[in-house]
């Protein structure tokens, strides 16, 4: 019997398979897990930052929607009390710009757990990173929640104590102690709403408004605050002086303000006060939220000086009271008392004396600089500003067309013929006027040559010869062209280098510095002659004005402005030379005493004085009547103790800058001799 037999081998294939699928299973498992892990994660991060986000916004109704409400039972809050805690902490420390980084979720120890910081902002400044840490729901979705959540270290039912010792701000003094801006009473004008009744609400909250210059839905609106209840009182409006009258439902209460003395005399020079704004806070985090800022002026400018810092604390305390935890311990710096060179009489003065026309009064002390008066026209009251002013008071001043928030003590103007002064003493010195040399002059019109074309320069009076005195008497155009041109655009570029063209005057008032001209050089003949009697495209405020013609009571020194009062004074020695600014004051005095002088009116007054009068056109074609800005510069030639720049723009006619200053210089001359 023949017997066949097969040769069967293991198939190694098989485990090889079954092992690989096992791995691949393996894999895939944990594959997903770690990508269900990084979803969890990613979803973490969104309702943290969410979370977060409810805070930033101040949302706090908003901030139970990312907690888990098993965590709030546990934590013994409902999602009303939580949202209630938020807003009464964050609102109370007035919490702002508050600020997430390093959020981190991660999986530890079979939990979810997230952390991260915060900055905020408080009344007291920027309160350093706080670093809180949680746990999250297992799909990420929601928040672990605890007290620690408000800030680290709180537990069960410990609350927050935050206590203000608030910082004075600084007052600004003139020259003789007088507050200029003072930290004083004002007076919130208010309704109970309970005193409105339910009976002609309606009508009395429509006079309420009127009475205050206020909409119905502005009174509306502050009667539906959150905080409003019936029986607190509602500030409206805060003024610096209790109305005569007020409407039925309104009352007024006693409080402490920035008040300004010198109301519209002094605004745009001292400027206002305004709240903390969270714009504030964006750029400068050190702010507090609830304290005042300078808004405009000496005010905005002095800010960092004046407005100290307030103090306090900000601690955990458990809910008897006790103190568990500081977070904030600010130590109270009041803002400095800044005395200025300012004398608010002589303020008040040179405001009433422009008479609500558009215009400027500068005043400064030659010898030292000390600007004594700033003022400027129209102006706008800065209580109002400070305060709470009404839509219609401001509508009033932002449409005014001479625009009461311009600072025309700071604003560039052609000089007109007071730079005529500037012009003969560089002649002067550069020895190309000889000022008893007589020009012959025919005629209230003259041109070079044809090369003009049709431009000709004009003057006022027609007188021949001419010299130097007679010239700036006469206030005469064409001799001061022929002068000008006479001594070449390089001399006369020089001599105006010496000055404070494109210099800036180390003031605390923003203004451009002073300009020559648009370009390094003069493009025509033309424009070099006009420029020599003050036009062209000169540019200088009355301050810079007052500044350059400081040489000629300083016999050729150039005394720079100060406001400070403790602020050191600083010149520049023989800009001029003594001989020149001599001469030209001297002149200068001829312009009062002469009867032909075109300040010959100051001549009444009885005040020894050097003045020079100008009139600056503002055209766009020869032949038609322009805008005219008249002009004044005046100072005392016997002991050189004050100088004066009066400026009225587009003046109407019958009138002049020097009309306007003669009530100012009476009380220099009775006040500084």
């Amino acid at each position: 019997m023949e017997r066949s037999t097969r040769n069967t081998k293991p198939n190694k294939k098989l485990p090889i398979m079954i092992g690989g699928i096992v791995i691949l299973l393996i894999v895939g498992f944990f594959s997903v897990r770690a990508y269900q892990a990084s979803q969890v994660k990613k979803q973490g991060e969104k309702t943290v930052t969410a979370f977060v986000k409810s805070l930033q916004k101040g949302n706090y109704q908003d901030t139970p929607k990312n907690l888990s409400t098993r965590s709030l039972k546990k934590s013994g809050y409902t999602k009303k009390q939580v949202a209630e805690k938020y807003q009464s902490i964050f609102s109370g420390i007035s919490a702002s710009n508050i600020k997430l980084k390093n959020l981190a979720v991660d999986k530890k120890s079979g939990n979810y757990q997230f952390s991260y910081e915060l900055a905020i902002n408080t009344g007291f400044g920027k309160l350093k990173n706080q670093k809180y840490s949680g746990t999250l729901s297992n799909d990420g979705q929601s928040i672990n929640w605890k007290p620690n959540l408000i800030f680290p270290g709180m537990s069960g039912k410990d609350k927050v104590n935050y206590s203000v010792d608030s910082a004075v701000r600084g007052e600004l003094l003139d020259r003789n102690g007088q507050k200029i801006a003072a930290n004083g009473t004002v007076y919130q004008i208010g309704v109970i709403p309970k005193n409105l009744g339910t009976e002609n609400r309606t009508t009395k909250i429509a006079a309420i408004a009127d009475s205050l210059d206020l909409t119905v839905d502005e009174v509306e609106a502050a009667l539906a605050q959150s905080w409003v209840q019936d029986n607190l009182f509602v500030p409206l409006t805060t003024t610096a002086d209790v109305p005569a009258e007020l409407a039925d439902g309104l009352e007024a209460r006693e409080t402490t303000g920035r008040t300004y003395p010198l109301k519209e005399a002094a605004a745009q020079l001292i400027g206002y006060v305004g709240k903390v704004t969270a714009e504030d806070i964006k750029k400068n985090d050190k702010l507090a939220s609830d304290s005042l800022i300078g808004r405009s002026g000496l005010e905005m400018a002095l800010d960092k000086q004046l407005r100290g810092k307030d103090g306090g604390s900000l601690a955990i305390t458990d809910s008897k009271g006790n103190e568990k935890k500081v977070l904030q311990k600010i130590a109270k710096k009041d803002g400095a008392t800044i005395k200025l060179t300012i004398d608010s009489r002589a303020q008040q003065i040179a405001y009433d004396g422009l008479d609500d026309q558009a215009g400027a009064s500068v005043v400064m002390a030659p010898k030292t600089g000390d600007l004594l008066v700033a003022a400027s026209s129209p102006s706008f009251d800065p209580n109002k500003m400070t305060n709470g002013i009404s839509q219609t008071d401001y509508d009033a001043y932002s449409n005014d067309v001479n625009q009461p928030f311009m600072s025309r003590f700071a604003t560039g103007y052609a000089p007109g013929s007071t730079f005529k002064t500037i012009t003969a003493a560089i002649g002067l010195d550069a020895g190309t006027l000889d000022p008893n040399e007589e020009l012959t002059i025919d005629g209230l019109k003259w041109q070079k040559d044809s090369s003009w074309g049709s431009y000709q320069i004009t003057r006022v009076s027609e007188a021949s010869p001419v010299n130097l005195k007679t010239a700036l008497v006469y206030s005469d155009n064409i001799y001061m062209a022929q002068e000008t041109l006479k001594m070449g655009e390089k001399t006369f570029r020089a001599g105006l280098d010496k000055f404070i063209f494109g210099q800036d005057l180390d003031l605390p008032i923003a203004m451009d510095p002073a300009q020559i001209s648009t370009n390094d050089s003069f493009d025509s003949e033309i424009l070099l002659a006009d420029t020599g009697y003050g036009q062209g495209q000169l540019l200088l405020n009355p301050i810079q004005q007052i500044t350059a013609y400081s040489v000629f009571p300083n016999q050729g020194t150039l005394v720079y402005p100060k406001l400070i009062a403790d602020q050191k004074t600083t010149n520049k020695k023989e800009v001029i030379k003594a001989s020149s600014a001599e001469t030209i004051t001297e002149d200068m005095q001829a312009v009062v005493s002469d009867e032909n002088g075109t300040a010959h009116s100051l001549a009444a007054l009885n005040i020894p004085l050097a003045a020079k009068t100008g009139t600056a056109e503002i055209k766009q074609t020869q032949d038609e009547k322009g805008q005219e800005n008249s002009f004044l510069y005046a100072f005392d030639s016997a002991k050189q103790n004050y100088s004066v720049v009066e400026f009225l723009e587009n003046k109407p006619e019958g009138t002049s800058a020097t009309d306007l200053s003669k009530t100012l210089l009476t009380y220099l001359q009775q006040t500084y001799q």
